[in-house]
């Protein structure tokens, strides 16, 4: 049986999680028994990041979103837009949200992040750590 791997490092650089981002939805006191189908997604969301131990530096890093191309579109259109930047919701603050109340209970000590999101073939999250000239991250 051959072990399926939910991750690649890049030298150095940081990690790539095969994960479907989802964004984080505007919850109400009823999401506890309406078990609204957006919020069942987060849930499982954050306990697969939860299972693949994601971590995030508190600075320093460039989380890339990657969100697959619908099915629909042609392989023309999905070559042209492989890697592109993904200008459709979900709005890249509501990912990263989700992606930090996964990881940590209270993340106000994440205090420099830069967030991009991206269409691709495959859904992930790049975690990149970026070490700036002269500030010592």
């Amino acid at each position: 049986m051959r072990k399926v791997r939910y991750f690649t490092e890049i030298k150095g650089k940081g990690m790539i999680y095969k994960i479907t981002p989802v964004g984080k939805p505007r919850m109400t006191r009823s999401d506890k028994w309406k078990k609204r189908p957006r919020v069942l997604r987060y849930w499982d969301f954050k306990d697969e990041v939860r299972r693949l131990g994601i971590t995030i530096p508190e600075s320093g890093s460039h989380i890339v979103f990657t969100l697959e191309m619908p099915k629909s579109w042609s392989r023309a259109k999905k070559e042209l837009m492989d890697g592109k930047p993904h200008q459709t919701k979900p709005d890249k603050d509501n990912l990263e949200k989700a992606l930090l109340d996964a990881i940590f209970e209270k993340d106000e000590h994440i205090w420099d992040s830069r967030v991009t999101k991206v269409w691709g073939y495959e859904p992930s999250i790049q975690i990149l750590i970026i070490k700036e000239k002269g500030t010592g991250l």
